[in-house]
């Protein structure tokens, strides 16, 4: 019987904790904080995005930070693995737009729970408050974990599931970046990934809090675009943030540090069902119902209350004119403007608040079909703390999931 010491209790970190201890190992998950899975817990804005319905090879293209590392970690342990799993435990679900699987409750807290008291279940004990952990190593071959206070907590194999280093709020404070590097790992370096985006226009501050739902966003640069995406986003006191930004952000990133002298812009398409033409249409019939209107007053239709004065500066239409006194050349004016309300990108936000990191330990140096470090033995890596990062959608849960599954069944063999 394997004695497991698994470092981190995130989703990784309890998926390995619960398949090592189902094989028949004596499982000690440690835990920095006071409660496990605190990251899970703001996850799909607290309603917990557990994996995505999509195939595998969807999957596989939706994690763009190596992804292709994943094909045996999702042959052992699929997405639909995962929503088994879940309901096995008392966690039923359902999928939305997109193939998002979330809770049936809508709530993360439940989601959390439920792995608790299944890891109570078993029998797997749960170590609060451990920080400052390091590992154990002798020969190349792990003995286990020291932590602050010099308590040692045996083992002959360690899974290291520490999570990334954003949101340190949660947690992810870099931990298991220099554990690895201080044993020979390899770190690729760290980035900031679904985060954020800070924008150059001043008028952004007035569309704080304000949520566009079913919009197309490109991403710009040097008169192209090198990147779409369709779905909800946010304005915010710096810029811009929501689902299809922060899955655009990547992008983002790789333009600004490739080509710092072009400008990077952001092209919102706020109605892209409807073409130029029917849009044009619409507009016109606006116009013959507000007639009598001044135009400030006869977009209530078409926009956000609160996006008609931001809007109305990025015209050259005095807002005050008459709608049946605006011409052919305005109107197209406005259509073209809602086809593309234009932001330029300034920078990303930091990596502490982007919802997952890039880069990590390399991927080269750990065994896809078991997560075991090919430098020490019976030392295994899962979750957030490997090279590997994904879209917005269920896809870095479902990769934390499918690696901790991997990691603890292989080091109970």
């Amino acid at each position: 019987m394997h004695k497991i010491v698994v470092i981190g209790g995130g989703a990784a970190g309890i998926l390995a904790a619960i398949a090592a201890q189902e094989r028949g190992a004596r499982v000690t998950l440690l835990e920095k904080n006071k409660q496990i899975g605190k990251k899970m817990l703001i996850t799909g804005k607290g309603r917990c995005n557990i994996t995505n319905a999509g195939t595998r090879e969807d999957i596989i293209e939706n994690i763009p930070g190596n992804g292709t590392f994943l094909y045996s970690a999702l042959n052992q342990f699929s997405n639909f693995d995962v929503i088994d799993f879940f309901r096995r435990i008392g966690v039923a679900t359902k999928v939305e737009r997109g193939d998002r699987v979330f809770p049936v409750s809508d709530r993360a807290q439940d989601v959390v729970e439920a792995l608790k008291r299944y890891l109570l279940k078993l029998g797997v004990e749960i170590k609060y408050e451990q920080v400052g952990a390091e590992l154990v190593i002798n020969q190349g071959k792990v003995l286990g974990v020291r932590v602050k206070g010099d308590r040692f907590f045996p083992g002959d194999r360690v899974i290291v599931a520490t999570g990334g280093s954003s949101y340190p709020g949660t947690g992810s404070t870099g931990d298991g970046y220099r554990m690895a590097a201080s044993i020979g790992h390899q770190i690729t370096p760290l980035k900031p990934s679904l985060v954020p985006l800070e924008t150059r226009e001043p008028w952004v501050k007035e569309l704080q809090g304000l949520s566009l739902k079913n919009v197309r966003a490109a991403v710009v640069s040097g008169g192209k675009i090198i990147a779409s995406d369709f779905g909800e986003m946010l304005f915010t006191h710096f810029g811009l943030s929501g689902p299809i930004i922060l899955s655009l952000s990547n992008v983002v990133a790789a333009a600004l540090k490739s080509d710092a002298k072009q400008p990077i812009t952001v092209v919102i398409d706020l109605k892209p069902a409807l073409s130029i033409e029917q849009l044009d249409q619409r507009i016109q019939r606006d116009f013959q119902k507000f007639a009598r209107k001044i135009l400030a007053n006869a977009l209530g239709d078409l926009l956000p209350k609160s996006l008609i004065p931001v809007f109305l500066k990025n015209l050259s239409v005095s807002q005050e004119k008459f709608v049946h006194q605006i011409t052919k050349e305005e109107r197209e004016e406005i259509v073209h403007l809602l086809k593309h309300f234009t932001v330029t990108i300034t920078k990303t936000r930091p990596l502490a608040e982007a919802i997952v990191t890039a880069g990590g330990v390399h991927v080269k140096e750990v065994n896809p079909k078991t997560m075991e470090s090919k430098i020490v033995e019976g030392l295994y890596f899962a979750g957030e703390v490997l090279d590997i990062d994904g879209y917005t959608g269920g896809y870095n849960l479902q990769a934390a999931f499918s690696t901790g599954w991997v990691a603890g069944s292989s080091a109970a063999e």
